[in-house]
């Protein structure tokens, strides 16, 4: 009976296309004996065609193809009968995207977290680093958190042997990606009493303020003894 295929495959299938590449996928009616109207889909959503682009063969094409593309499901469909279809799955492969240095200054005793955007298909190996050596992870100091897309150190209450270089390293197939962060842990800042400051603040004013008081006094005494003075002569 009729039946539809995309680049001669019946059956659903997937693809691997790379990172940047162009890619087309061509769908095609086979035993028909009448003109048949193809409709494509990216997702959900509804591929616009060209009217020379919908009867009987049609053509779509992902170009460049992009990480927003892997995992994506491109469907052909008989228009009079959805239920006729093939699709194509796109497992996009790309690297991940490690790459610079960052620096990082931070207070003692204060908590602070590197952060490495390690996405990338297939899913790479990941480790830390201090000082090119593997980090030693200490309980209730370092914690790792890892999703598809992150992978990061936290470091709790940040002492002076923190210092160092840190390297978050992701081995993706034959290749090491890298990325360095160079943290300085500094001097924790003295911090002052908010009550002994306050009550600086109030003894400053106080002063200030008697001060006015007694120098309205003088300038009232020496006022009036001038008056006097006047009045007497």
């Amino acid at each position: 009976g009729l039946e539809l295929s995309v680049n001669n495959q019946s059956a659903d299938f997937s693809l691997s296309p790379s990172l940047g590449s162009s890619l087309s996928l061509s769908c095609l009616v086979q035993n028909s004996s009448q003109a048949e109207e193809l409709l494509w889909y990216r997702g959900e959503g509804q591929v616009d065609l060209k009217d020379g682009n919908k009867v009987n063969v049609s053509n779509v094409c992902i170009d460049p193809v992009t990480e927003a593309d892997n995992r994506v499901t491109f469907s052909c469909k008989l228009a009079r009968d959805r239920s006729v279809q093939v699709s194509v799955i796109l497992d996009v492969q790309f690297p991940p995207q490690l790459m610079g240095e960052e620096s990082l200054q931070i207070e003692e005793g204060k908590d602070v977290t590197l952060s490495c955007n390690t996405k990338s298909n297939p899913q790479g190996q990941t480790a830390w680093y201090k000082n090119n050596t593997t980090l030693t992870l200490q309980q209730n100091h370092h914690q790792l958190y890892q999703t598809s897309e992150v992978f990061q150190l936290s470091i709790t209450k940040a002492q002076k042997s923190d210092n160092g270089t840190y390297t978050c390293k992701v081995k993706y197939l034959l290749e090491e990606w890298t990325k360095d962060f160079h943290l300085t842990v500094e001097d924790k800042k003295p911090v002052f009493p908010k009550e002994a400051v306050i009550a600086a603040v109030v003894v400053v004013a106080l002063t200030i303020l008697f001060g006015i008081v007694a120098r309205k006094d003088t300038i009232c005494k020496v006022w009036n003894a001038e008056f006097l003075r006047k009045n007497t002569v």
